[in-house]
């Protein structure tokens, strides 16, 4: 489900398109959308939504299955391609790279982004997103960001290995990271760029947006995964967010 916003576009490949057009919710990624439903519930009001870095529609269907009136928006071809033939009554649309004018201001009770964050390197950039994202919500909307922990590119995981990039311990806010995801065919290293939460805090300042809630989920024995690090350090972080 990682997606890139941001030049180069890897993720326009069709070889890895397909690859992660594959995956669903389970391993690793599982955690990332198993409080979901209870987050929305508590915190939205309203049908309207709008999930941005949408690549292959997984996330899109996930809204449309809680009952949502979802449109999910991506700059890659290959990917939406993926998406319209896994949803062909679905709403995806195109976008340029950081272009969102094409939207209509204040008119999604929920934008949701599933890792697209991960893979935008500028701090500057980051914020310039949120904050027209922040535009896009409707009064007491509300948009929740998922995106991967610092700590996920240092252990090892039920879907994901970084035993190979041991540089990933050193690196600091905004510098690339490597990891492989193991739960699909393509085996070559996903490139991200590494954010820690006070990284978050400083750009959800800056962009208008307040910090309502923030969740860390981690595995429970008896679910029916054999957890490895999943079980003591959270892969994922899930931030709550309105407009100031």
């Amino acid at each position: 489900m990682k997606k890139s916003l941001s030049t180069p576009n890897a993720y326009n490949d069709a070889q890895r398109a397909a690859a992660y057009a594959a995956l669903e919710l389970r391993g690793t990624y599982y955690l990332a959308f198993r409080d979901l439903p209870a987050i929305i519930a508590n915190n939205v009001k309203g049908r309207a939504a709008l999930d941005f870095g949408c690549g292959a529609g997984r996330s899109t269907r996930f809204l449309k299955q809680l009952g949502f009136d979802a449109t999910g928006i991506d700059i890659s071809p290959s990917m939406l391609a993926m998406a319209r033939k896994a949803d062909p009554h679905g709403s995806y649309r195109l976008i340029d790279e950081g272009d969102l004018s094409g939207l209509a201001r204040r008119s999604f009770d929920l934008i949701l982004s599933t890792f697209a964050f991960d893979n935008i390197p500028d701090a500057a950039r980051r914020v310039g997103l949120l904050r027209s994202l922040r535009e896009l919500l409707s009064g007491q909307g509300r948009m929740i960001l998922v995106g991967s922990a610092a700590e996920i590119y240092t252990h090892e995981w039920l879907s994901f290995t970084t035993q190979q990039f041991v540089e990933n311990r050193e690196a600091r806010s905004g510098e690339p990271v490597r990891i492989v995801l193991t739960d699909v065919a393509d085996p070559r290293p996903i490139v991200d760029f590494i954010w820690f939460h006070e990284d978050y805090l400083q750009a959800f300042a800056a962009a208008g947006l307040e910090l309502l809630e923030r969740h860390q989920p981690l595995g429970r024995v008896g679910e029916p995964y054999p957890w490895r690090a999943e079980l003591s350090v959270a892969p994922w972080v899930i931030y709550v967010l309105g407009a100031r």
